[in-house]
């Protein structure tokens, strides 16, 4: 649980909104289906956030949960929150320690890999490019890189256009999006590292589902289902067959 910070104060419509996000709850954790656009935590220039909204479910003492994880502002999907410290922490070790099977959907555009799957195997390292943050693949020894490494499925291919199922084994901050650049296929409405809104409105990645151990022992399987806006733009591109 969140503790010694003031409970935003949010509307009724908010509330709501964030209540039908819900796809799983117990006395451990929530899981919640985050929209595209919608940011984790607040920030400069951030109106609303996941965080912010959970203080619908604050306790009378002023706690509430705890996310312990991340999701891009433009990713949908599953994304998790505990509910005490104890859960948050045991959580937290089981992400960083890739206890925490990862599935996220995208559709992608370029040059597909003539292979059905394989493994991105390549480390990245963050740069400061214009005043923001991104990631590029590090050369061997640099200063500051991180080992990254993500396992893909082409689940439906049409002509330069793929529906992926991606496993990141590791973490990293924008990891898929350019583990995928690198193979010559970015993710439709990628700004930063495709093409951005010329090929869709929106970041078309998708978390899936999430496996996780559970607090009370037994495994928990989370899953999200797409979009309607990334059902109609893999209909578009001639994928409905994937999903």
């Amino acid at each position: 649980m969140t503790r010694n910070r003031p409970v935003p104060t949010i509307s009724p419509e908010e509330a709501a909104l964030v209540c039908a996000m819900v796809i799983h709850e117990d006395n451990s954790l929530i899981a919640f289906n985050k929209p595209s656009g919608l940011a984790v935590q607040a920030g400069s220039g951030v109106a609303q956030s996941l965080d912010t909204l959970m203080a619908a479910f604050a306790k009378s003492n002023g706690k509430r949960p705890r996310l312990v994880h991340r999701l891009d502002q433009g990713t949908s999907g599953v994304i998790v929150a505990a509910k005490t410290h104890p859960v948050a922490a045991m959580l937290s070790d089981a992400f960083a320690g890739r206890d925490v099977q990862k599935t996220y959907l995208a559709l992608v555009k370029g040059s597909l890999p003539p292979a059905e799957h394989g493994v991105v195997d390549a480390a990245l390292v963050k740069v400061e490019e214009g005043g923001k943050a991104r990631m590029i693949l590090a050369r061997p020894g640099r200063k500051g890189a991180q080992a990254a490494r993500t396992g893909w499925r082409i689940l439906a291919r049409n002509g330069a256009f793929g529906l992926m199922a991606l496993s990141p084994e590791t973490g990293r901050m924008h990891q898929i999006r350019v583990h995928l650049m690198s193979l010559g296929c970015p993710i439709l409405g990628d700004a930063l590292y495709g093409e951005g809104p010329a090929t869709a409105p929106r970041l078309m990645l998708h978390a899936a589902k999430l496996e996780l151990p559970h607090p009370e022992g037994k495994a928990l399987t989370l899953s999200a289902p797409v979009p309607d806006d990334f059902r109609v733009a893999a209909e578009q591109a001639g994928l409905q067959a994937g999903l």
